[in-house]
């Protein structure tokens, strides 16, 4: 079974170099620029909460009369993972999740919030993506990510839902965004120290203890059944791509900046 997980490994490698190569970063050039990025980024941090909570909620009993569902090692995996997702800790030890924090570290820099808490509130009340995509004026690209995420959601195989948890999110941070929003906290701490405590708190929690429990997870879900590794490869490298194609249309709002 470790095998299938190097076989996934190398096979998305082109793909993971493409995106933690690409030219959105280098893009990235003052404080303003930073805040388009996360004005996109944001629902991707957002479906990323609600691919975790699904997962918890299929591989745990999450139901009165509780029942115990699966084998107790993955409902273990998952349930530390959602604790620090969900409940971690900002600058000064308070508990939030890693969203809320996200949107605390984009009200420090100015960025825009109000599209993405549109979009939440409109789908907390109604339940209707179409509606709180219109209202929100969400991003086409942001819109095309979330909804490939939700797809994968109601697919309700969770085999697929935990790989492109394990390989469709961890891991994908450039030495090179790091060293910018390092460069950018020491000219303008106040406005950038939220989010590069989140950044390090990424590759501290996300990138490190929890992508180990998460390859043990999707390890644990698709066993030795040949379809599922398959499926999980094919839909791993769909996940790589709506990712790329996220980040070009930052790229292209930034481009599009520049020019006027």
């Amino acid at each position: 079974m470790r095998s299938s997980i190097e076989k996934i490994k190398k096979n998305i490698e082109p793909i993971r170099q493409e995106i933690i190569n690409h030219k959105v970063y280098s893009a990235i050039k003052n404080i303003d620029d930073l805040r388009v990025f996360m004005q996109f980024h944001v629902y991707a941090v957002w479906d990323f909460m609600s691919l975790l909570k699904t997962l918890q909620n299929k591989l745990t009993c999450t139901s009165v009369p509780w029942f115990p569902m699966g084998m107790a090692d993955t409902r273990y995996l998952i349930n530390e993972i959602v604790v620090g997702e969900e409940s971690d800790v900002d600058l000064n030890g308070i508990r939030k999740s890693h969203f809320e924090l996200y949107l605390d570290a984009m009200k420090q820099c100015g960025a825009d919030t109000s599209k993405i808490e549109i979009f939440t509130d409109t789908l907390k009340k109604t339940g209707d993506f179409k509606a709180a995509y219109l209202l929100s004026e969400t991003p086409v690209e942001a819109k095309d990510f979330v909804d490939f995420t939700f797809k994968i959601i109601q697919s309700d195989k969770d085999y697929l839902q935990s790989a492109i948890f394990t390989f469709g999110r961890e891991d994908l941070i450039p030495g090179m965004f790091i060293s910018i929003i390092n460069e950018m906290h020491k000219n303008f701490p106040d406005e950038i120290s939220i989010f590069k405590y989140y950044i390090d708190r990424h590759i501290e929690v996300d990138g490190d203890h929890h992508s180990h429990l998460a390859l043990q997870m999707t390890n644990n879900l698709c066993e030795d059944n040949e379809l599922y590794w398959k499926e999980a490869e094919e839909t791993v490298i769909e996940s790589l791509n709506q990712r790329i194609e996220l980040w070009n249309g930052v790229y292209r709002l930034l481009a599009e900046r520049k020019i006027y």
